[in-house]
């Protein structure tokens, strides 16, 4: 039971199983009951046959009475004493009637109405059969066999008004003989019905599976084999299984991407720590030969680089971890006022325009850290104006950073927002960061349910929910 294909073809012959045993059930007692009600109605007709002869006046000896085996018939007076008894009927429910008639032969129990009363109060005119009857079941001896019988009893009045009650009754031995033979026929049906069913449900689960355990397999060997660029097989059908697989090509994808750009993460960041580190071991190493030759203020500019690629690289890492931004309200306009108001030693003045009010959920530290960068690339790239402005857009909060140097060509306004990617070939000290600080504003912004783009060459916008 530890597999699928056994658990589905266990479940499905208990089902079935169920299933048919009610419904076999449901059978038998429908056709008991139809056999049942047949039977009682022959009897009927026969007690009422009777009934009629003794109500036109027939004497009980010239009664036309049925064969015994068939419909064995007892009348009865109002005493109670045997009048009439079919042909070799000795005894009906164990009580004996093949006494000669009217010798004093004591017949069963008259039966009772609904109401309680004895058929034979039963109010009758002479010559009248009663509408009421009532059925029963019970035994009867017929030539020394005992079989059960279905019995209608009937009451009737002669001409002389003389109460009798006929009781007649029919055979119960077909039915019982029906209800057998279609009871061991579904005994015998069933055992094999449930083979079939738990074969056939094995069969189509392991058909249905087979996909499920090529694509099983496939992971194992992609696991052990670490190759990332290796797909499962997706199966012709458009079932669950089908997107199951497009759905693990897709995950196989994205990790394949994901360790890629790991990869080229980490390739980068060392290519990043070794400059400054290989240029600052080299000025410690000449000062150390020859101190007047040290470069103090290369190796402090060579230490600050190295400080900030590691502060960029940590930030990067707790973003990828997927650190949140705090729920803190930060009001863009103070933050862009007092960034501004900081930034005196800049190349060129950071002039403020319009500074609506808006309010932003998040980090305050995380959004000075994006305003910072953007005014970073702008003094990169200007020629003699910086400017910063805050509005409002419906829901919006809007940051815009622009300057007047060259543009970002719309070739490279996505690129731009990668890791490690800067518009100059070159990296010395002298042309600005590692490529970290648009990948950085970006990652922030989006974790902050905004987003940051540019919007024409050189105006750089930041859209953030407004609190």
């Amino acid at each position: 039971m530890g597999s699928v294909r056994a658990r589905a073809a266990a479940g499905a012959t208990v089902v079935v199983a169920l299933a048919l045993i009610a419904a076999g059930t449901a059978v038998l007692l429908v056709l008991r009951g139809n056999l049942q009600n047949q039977a009682g109605l022959e009897a009927e007709v026969a007690a009422r046959e009777v009934a009629a002869q003794i109500a036109t006046g027939t004497p009980y000896d010239r009664l036309d009475l049925p064969d015994g085996e068939e419909h064995p018939v007892v009348v009865t007076g109002d005493d109670g004493r045997v009048r009439a008894v079919g042909e070799d009927v000795r005894a009906v429910d164990g009580k004996r009637v093949g006494a000669a008639q009217g010798a004093g032969s004591v017949a069963p129990p008259p039966a009772e109405d609904e109401d309680g009363e004895d058929d034979d109060e039963r109010a009758l005119k002479p010559g009248e059969v009663d509408d009421d009857v009532e059925h029963r079941d019970g035994t009867a001896d017929v030539d020394g066999a005992v079989a059960d019988y279905r019995f209608a009893v009937v009451e009737a009045k002669d001409t002389r008004g003389e109460q009798a009650t006929v009781r007649a009754g029919a055979a119960l031995a077909p039915e019982q003989d029906a209800v057998g033979s279609v009871r061991d026929a579904m005994l015998l049906g069933l055992p094999l019905l449930l083979v079939v069913v738990a074969g056939v449900t094995w069969l189509v689960t392991r058909r249905a599976l087979r996909p499920v355990e090529g694509i099983r397999g496939e992971m194992a060997a992609i696991t052990a084999s670490t190759d990332l660029s290796r797909r499962v097989p997706v199966p012709s059908s458009k079932d669950e299984i089908g997107r199951l697989a497009r759905t693990t090509n897709e995950t196989l994808a994205a990790l394949e991407s994901a360790v890629e750009r790991q990869r080229r993460f980490v390739a980068d960041a060392s290519h990043e720590l070794r400059s400054p580190i290989a240029s600052l071991r080299t000025q410690l190493e000449v000062g150390v030969a020859h101190p007047e030759l040290l470069d103090v203020p290369g190796a402090v500019e060579d230490t600050v680089r190295l400080q900030r690629v590691a502060a960029d690289l940590l930030l990067l890492a707790r973003l990828d971890a997927g650190e949140r931004p705090g729920g803190a309200r930060v009001d863009l306009a103070a933050m862009v006022r007092e960034e501004s108001s900081q930034r005196v030693a800049d190349r060129v003045p950071v002039r403020t325009g319009e500074l609506a009010s808006a309010e932003v959920e998040g980090s305050r530290g995380q959004l000075g850290r994006v305003l910072g960068n953007l005014l970073d690339n702008a003094q990169r790239h200007a020629v003699a104006s910086v400017r910063v402005a805050v509005v409002r857009e419906g829901e919006w909060a809007v940051l815009r950073v622009e300057d007047d140097g060259p543009g970002v060509p719309e070739s490279e306004r996505e690129r731009i927002f990668e890791r490690f990617v800067r518009l100059d070939d070159a990296r010395s000290r002298d042309d600005g960061g590692a490529g970290l600080g648009l990948a950085i504003a970006r990652d922030v912004a989006v974790r902050h349910g905004g987003s940051l783009a540019v919007r024409t060459g050189s105006v750089f916008e930041l859209r953030l929910p407004a609190a």
